[in-house]
C-alpha cells in the first residue's frame, strides 16, 4: 500500500502558489495604473474652460463678475484647481502606499469607492441646484451624464474621498477614546454601529458646513436656488442650505464609515457582509469591494433623492442674485430667476419636465412679476 505516502493536490485557494497571487496583484496593480495614466490624459486632451453654447450666454462679451468674494480675491479658481491637482497626488501616493502594505485594507477599498461614486456627481449637481463656476477646467458640457449639470462638471470632484471618507478618521478616533475612558460596559462600547454614525452625523455636518460655506464664498459655485428655511446668506450669491445639504451630505458620510469598522474580530462590516451574501467567496476582497460600491451608490442616490423631493415641490423658491456667471445662461428651470428680474437668456438643463413637476416644462412667467432684485447689480461678499 502507498497511501501513507501519498501527497495530496494543493487545491485549496489559499494553498496555491503565492507567486501567482503576487503576479496576479502586480497585473492588477499595472493595469490600474496604466487606466489611472489614460484616464488623466483623457482629461487633459478634452478638458476645457470654454462654454459650450447650449450653457453659454452669447450675450456677454468676457467674464465679468458682479460679485466680490472672499478677501476681495478675484483669483480663487487657479488657486483651488492646483490645490486640488497636488491634493489628487497625494491622494494616489497615499493610496498606492496603503494598498502595498495592507493589501485588500476595507480603508483602502472604501477610499476607491468614495472617489468611484463621482460618476453620480453630474446628477449630484442636478438635484440640489449646484452650479459650478465655467472658469473651472470642466468636461465637454455636450457628453452624456456630464450634461446633467447645471453648467458646468470640474475634475476637483476627484477629491470627493475627503470629503465623503474624511469624517469617519476623526470620528473613530475620538470613539476610541470615548471606550478606552468609559469602560466595557459604556454605550459607546455596546453599540459602536450606532455610536460612530451618531459622531459622523455631527463631526461630517459642521465639516461640510464650513467647507461648503468656505467653497461658496470663494466663487467656486453656487446653489441657484434653495428653500429659505433652513438655509444661510438666503437671496445672495452666496445662499447655502445648511440643514438640507449638511444633513445630506451624511447620507454617505455615515455607512461609510460603519461599512470599515472593525470590532474585536478584526473584520470591518463590509467583510462580514460580504462573507454572509457568499460574494465571490473565493476572492473576499472583491466581494467586501462590492459591498461598499452597492452600498455607498445606493446611499449617494438618497441625497439625491433627498433633494430632488425638494425640486419637484416647488418650495425652494430662494434665488442666488445676481447671476454671478454671466458668460453662462441663467439656470432657471422653474421661472424663479426671471419672476425675481434676472434677464435671460435661460437655461433650464436636462430632465426639466416631469423631474421638476412640471410636464410642460417651464412655465411662461412675467419678468420681474416678485421683485427685481435679481436685476444687474454688485454684490459685496
Amino acid at each position: 500500500m502507498t497511501t501513507g505516502q501519498h501527497r495530496p493536490l494543493l487545491s485549496d485557494a489559499t494553498q496555491q502558489s503565492p507567486a501567482r497571487r503576487r503576479g496576479t496583484g502586480r497585473t492588477g496593480s499595472w493595469l490600474a495604473g496604466i487606466g489611472l495614466l489614460a484616464f488623466v490624459g483623457l482629461f487633459i486632451a478634452v478638458s476645457r474652460t470654454e462654454v459650450d453654447p447650449r450653457v453659454g450666454n452669447p450675450n456677454t462679451v468676457g467674464r465679468p463678475r458682479p460679485v466680490e468674494y472672499l478677501f476681495g480675491v478675484s483669483g480663487w479658481m487657479g488657486f483651488i484647481q492646483v490645490a486640488t491637482a497636488l491634493m489628487l497626488v497625494a491622494l494616489v501616493v497615499v493610496f498606492v502606499v496603503g494598498w502595498r502594505r495592507n493589501p485588500g485594507s476595507p480603508v483602502m477599498l472604501m477610499f476607491l469607492v468614495t472617489t468611484l461614486i463621482v460618476w453620480q456627481d453630474p446628477i449630484m449637481n442636478w438635484a440640489p441646484y449646484a452650479v459650478y463656476n465655467p472658469d473651472l477646467l470642466h468636461w465637454p458640457e455636450s457628453w452624456i451624464l456630464i450634461m446633467m449639470s447645471p453648467t458646468v462638471e470640474p475634475f476637483i470632484v476627484f477629491g470627493y474621498v475627503t470629503f465623503y471618507f474624511g469624517p469617519y478618521f476623526v470620528a473613530v478616533w475620538v470613539l476610541r477614546k470615548l471606550q478606552a475612558a468609559r469602560g466595557p460596559h459604556a454605550f459607546v462600547s455596546r453599540h459602536p454601529l450606532l455610536s460612530l454614525g451618531g459622531l459622523v452625523l455631527v463631526i461630517g455636518f459642521v465639516f461640510d458646513a464650513f467647507l461648503e460655506v468656505g467653497s461658496i464664498k470663494t466663487g467656486l459655485y453656487i446653489y441657484s436656488q434653495v428653500i429659505p428655511f433652513g438655509s444661510i446668506y438666503t437671496g445672495t450669491p452666496f445662499q447655502f442650505p445648511l440643514i438640507w445639504e449638511s444633513l445630506g451630505v451624511t447620507f454617505v458620510m455615515i455607512p461609510a464609515a460603519i461599512l470599515v469598522y472593525r470590532d474585536d474580530t478584526g473584520k470591518s462590516v463590509a467583510e462580514k457582509l460580504g462573507a454572509k451574501a457568499k460574494l465571490f467567496p473565493a476572492r473576499p476582497v472583491l466581494g467586501t469591494f462590492l459591498v461598499m460600491f452597492v452600498i455607498i451608490n445606493v446611499s449617494y442616490f438618497a441625497y439625491g433623492g433627498w433633494f430632488w423631493a425638494i425640486k419637484a415641490s416647488g418650495a425652494a423658491t430662494s434665488v442666488a442674485c445676481p447671476w454671478p456667471y454671466p458668460e453662462a445662461k441663467v439656470f432657471d428651470p422653474q421661472g424663479y430667476y426671471e419672476e425675481n428680474g434676472a434677464k435671460g437668456p435661460y437655461s433650464v438643463g436636462k430632465w426639466s419636465t416631469w423631474q421638476y413637476a412640471l410636464p410642460d416644462g417651464r412655465p411662461d412667467v412675467q419678468l420681474g412679476s416678485k421683485s427685481n432684485r435679481c436685476a444687474n447689480q454688485a454684490f459685496s461678499g
